[in-house]
C-alpha cells in the first residue's frame, strides 16, 4: 500500500485542510508544505514574485525528505503544479499518490481572500493557475471536485488508496 500522499493544488485549493484530514484518519504524520519553504521563497511570494523552477527544488526536495522520515506514512500539502515537480518527489519517495482538489478560479479567489495574514497573496493566483499541469493518465494522481464536503474527499483518497 502505498504510505505517501500529497496533497496538490494551485493556492486555496484546500491542500492543508484537507491533509491535515487525511492524516488524522489514516494516523500518518502531516506535513505542511508551506513551512518547507525556504524563507527566501516566502519573501519572494510576499512581495508577488512568482517561484522560478530553480526556487521551488529546495523546497520540493524539503516535502519529500520529510515525506520520508515518517515510518507508519504522511501526508504532505505542496503544489506540485507541474510533472517534472511530481517527478522530483517521486524520485526521492517512491511511491506516491497525488490528490488535487480543482476548484474554479471565483472559489480560489474567495478562499484567499478569507486567509489574512497568509503569505501567498491572491495576485499570483493567475501565475499559478498557469504553471498548473494537472497529472496525466501514467501518474498515480486522483482528481476531486474541491468543493465536496472535506470527509468526502478525505473518503475518496482512502478508497484510492486501498486500490493502489
Amino acid at each position: 500500500m502505498t504510505r505517501a500522499v500529497v496533497v496538490m493544488g494551485v493556492a486555496g485549493c484546500g491542500k492543508s485542510t484537507l491533509g491535515r484530514a487525511l492524516a488524522q484518519r489514516l494516523g500518518w504524520s502531516f506535513v505542511e508544505g508551506d513551512l518547507c519553504h525556504p524563507p527566501e521563497n516566502v519573501a519572494r511570494m510576499t512581495a508577488g514574485i512568482p517561484l522560478d523552477d530553480e526556487a521551488r527544488q529546495p523546497f520540493l526536495r524539503n516535502v519529500a525528505t520529510a515525506l520520508t522520515a515518517s515510518r507508519q506514512g504522511a501526508v504532505a500539502s505542496c503544489s506540485a503544479l507541474k510533472r517534472g515537480y511530481r517527478d522530483l518527489i517521486r524520485q526521492e519517495v517512491g511511491d506516491v499518490l497525488f490528490a488535487l482538489p480543482q476548484l474554479s478560479r471565483t472559489d480560489l479567489e474567495q478562499r484567499m481572500a478569507q486567509r489574512p495574514g497568509h503569505f501567498m497573496p491572491t495576485s499570483l493566483l493567475d501565475s499559478q493557475l498557469a504553471t498548473l499541469e494537472p497529472p496525466d493518465a501514467d501518474e498515480q494522481a486522483l482528481i476531486l471536485d474541491g468543493n465536496l464536503p472535506v470527509a468526502e474527499q478525505v473518503s475518496r483518497i482512502e478508497a484510492a488508496l486501498r486500490h493502489s
